[in-house]
């Protein structure tokens, strides 16, 4: 390789990484501290039972602390038979924007059901949306659905 080819060669690569380099400086920008603040969302889906399909949807809106709690509540409808519901429980966010939830839902203090959910921020963080990874009754027993959310922050920032 001559010089005035290494010499290219060098230019290239470091135009590259400063080309680069604010895409690495905005990875990894995501965490619980700022995904925290008050978020209303929306779910729709499936839920499948031994009986046949029934559609389920629901709004609430919830508070999530710097830690990762979260508590809120919702109205929701099951195959036409609504009910009002209040959740709580923590998320985990990654620093690529995605996080996973356990929340517990209750209704007149009785757990009703723990959900489990994957989530991706976006949007600068004032955006989510989610799905039901398991949905777990008191007893144990699996419920299988197929539901998705729809969430934004409240409030949100720049």
């Amino acid at each position: 390789m001559n010089m005035n080819s290494a010499g290219a060669l060098t230019v290239l690569s470091t135009a590259l990484i400063l080309a680069l380099s604010p895409l690495q400086a905005k990875a990894g920008v995501c965490s619980n501290a700022a995904t925290a603040g008050n978020w209303a969302y929306t779910y729709t889906g499936t839920i499948f039972t031994q009986n046949g399909l029934l559609p389920i949807a629901s709004v609430g809106h919830y508070h999530q602390d710097a830690a990762g709690n979260v508590t809120g509540s919702q109205a929701r409808s099951v195959a036409g038979s609504p009910g009002a519901e209040d959740i709580s429980g923590t998320v985990s966010v990654n620093k690529d924007c995605t996080a996973s939830a356990t929340i517990d839902v209750l209704a007149n203090g009785q757990l009703q059901r723990t959900t489990t959910l994957a989530l991706v921020y976006d949007s600068n963080q004032n955006h989510v949306r989610m799905i039901f990874q398991t949905v777990t009754l008191p007893g144990g027993a699996n419920l299988p659905a197929v539901i998705t959310i729809d969430g934004n922050k409240v409030f949100p920032k720049d």
